[in-house]
C-alpha cells in the first residue's frame, strides 16, 4: 500500500518530565494508544536546543541528560489526530512535522512520484532481531542499498517504539528482537524507486517512507547548496529547513570528532537546535558498510548530525558544514514546512503545513 504520510519529529532531553512521567514515556503511551503505524525514539550523543545547553555523552554530568529524538509516522489524518496531545504535554524543546509517503506490505509499480525526482530519503523500519535467512536485516540491507548504488545509509537502533501499531520497547532482561530501527538512506531518486521491491522482498513485513530530499555534499565534493528558501510560504506560513551530515565516530577533524566540532561550531554561531545520533552499523560514499568490532583503537560507527533552523540561518550553517565536511561526509538538505517549540510558557510556532514550490 502506499499513502501519503506525515512525520511528526520531537526533539528534548532525556530527564524532561511532566508532572507524573518522563516526556519519552509520555510520548510512546501515546502513539501505543493510537496505534501508530511506525515510531521510534532515539538517544543522541550530543546536541544543543534554542536555549544553546549542551548535552553530551563526553562529560558525566551532562551525560545524565543527553538529548532525545521521537520519529512517529502515520497517515495524514492519524497523525493530525495527535497534534493536541503532543503539544499538550509540557516540556521544552523542538516539535517538526514534514510530509512523506508511507509504503507497506507490495509496492506499487509505475513511474516515481515527481517530488521524488531529484534525490530521495528512504527510511526501513526493522526489528532488532530481525534476520534475512541468516543475516540480521539492518546488515541485509545496507548491503543491498550499497550493491545498487546508493549514497549512504546510517542504522538507527530505538529504545522504544510502534511497529504496526504494537508497541515494543528495550528492556534489561529481554531479547529486545522487536525494539525498531530505522535505516536511513539516501540516493538519486530512480535509484532508490528501482530497489524498493527488493527491499520490500527481504522483509517479512515491509513498512519504508519516502521524503523528498537534495544531495549536498559526498566525500567533499559539494553536489548542491541548499535550496534558497523564502521564510514563510505565499500565506505566511513560516518554513524552517533542516541539514543532515552523514559521517563516522572515527572521522577527525583538527584533531577532534567531526561530528563534536560541529555541534561546538554550529552553537557557537547560535544556531537554533543541532542533534547527533550513534548509528550501529551503515556507509556513506564509497566506504564499504561499517560498525563496531573488537580490539579497534578509536570507534568505527556511523555518526548522523540534524541540523533545523529557518532557512536564512541554514544558509550560515551550511557553511560551516562545508568547512568540515571537506573531505569526508554525506549532506543534505530537506524544507521543513512546520515547526513548533513547546515551553513553560506555552508553543511557540505551530503544525500547520506551509506550501512551497521549488
Amino acid at each position: 500500500m502506499n499513502h501519503d504520510c506525515l512525520k511528526l519529529t520531537t526533539y528534548f532531553g532525556e530527564r524532561d518530565r511532566t508532572e507524573h512521567h518522563l516526556v519519552a514515556d509520555e510520548l510512546l503511551d501515546l502513539y501505543e494508544r493510537h496505534e501508530i503505524q511506525a515510531s521510534v525514539l532515539l538517544r543522541g550523543i550530543e546536541g544543543f536546543g534554542a536555549k544553546h545547553r549542551l548535552r553530551t555523552d563526553r562529560l558525566l554530568t551532562l551525560s545524565e541528560d543527553l538529548p532525545v529524538v521521537s520519529v512517529a509516522v502515520d497517515t495524514r489524518t492519524r497523525i493530525e489526530n495527535l497534534f493536541d496531545e503532543v503539544l499538550q504535554i509540557k516540556r521544552r524543546g523542538l516539535v517538526t512535522l514534514e510530509r512523506a509517503r508511507l509504503l507497506e506490505g507490495e509496492v506499487p509499480a509505475g513511474r516515481i512520484p515527481d517530488e521524488l525526482g531529484e534525490a530521495t530519503k528512504l527510511t526501513v523500519y526493522v526489528g532488532r532481531q530481525e534476520r534475512v535467512g541468516r543475516t540480521p536485516a539492518f546488515i541485509a540491507v545496507c548491503d543491498l542499498l550499497r550493491r545498487r548504488g546508493l549514497m549512504g545509509a546510517t542504522v538507527l537502533l530505538g529504545v522504544d517504539g510502534t511497529t504496526h501499531g504494537l508497541r515494543a520497547r528495550a528492556r534489561f532482561f529481554s531479547r529486545n528482537a522487536e525494539v525498531p530501527m530505522m535505516i536511513v538512506s539516501v540516493g538519486a531518486g530512480e535509484d532508490i524507486w528501482r530497489v524498493l521491491p527488493e527491499v520490500a522482498g527481504l522483509l517479512r513485513r515491509p513498512l519504508m517512507t519516502l521524503e523528498r530530499v537534495r544531495m549536498c555534499k559526498r566525500d567533499g565534493r559539494l553536489l548542491a547548496r541548499p535550496h534558497e528558501l523564502p521564510g514563510s510560504d505565499e500565506h505566511g506560513l513560516p518554513l524552517w529547513q533542516k541539514l543532515i551530515v552523514h559521517t563516522s565516530e572515527s572521522a577527525r577533524v583538527e584533531g577532534h570528532s567531526l561530528h563534536r566540532e560541529l555541534v561546538r561550531r554550529l552553537r557557537q554561531a547560535n544556531l537554533a537546535g543541532a542533534t547527533s545520533l550513534r548509528g550501529i552499523w551503515g556507509f556513506h560514499g564509497d566506504h564499504a558498510p561499517h560498525g563496531d568490532k573488537l580490539l579497534q583503537l578509536h570507534r568505527n560507527v556511523p555518526v548522523m548530525t540534524i541540523v533545523i533552523d529557518v532557512p536564512e540561518r541554514i544558509a550560515a550553517a551550511f557553511e560551516i558544514v562545508d568547512q568540515l565536511t571537506g573531505e569526508r561526509g554525506l549532506v543534505t538538505s530537506e524544507m521543513v514546512p512546520a515547526s513548533a517549540a513547546p515551553s513553560d510558557a506555552g508553543s511557540h510556532g505551530g503544525l500547520r503545513l506551509a506550501r512551497h514550490r521549488f
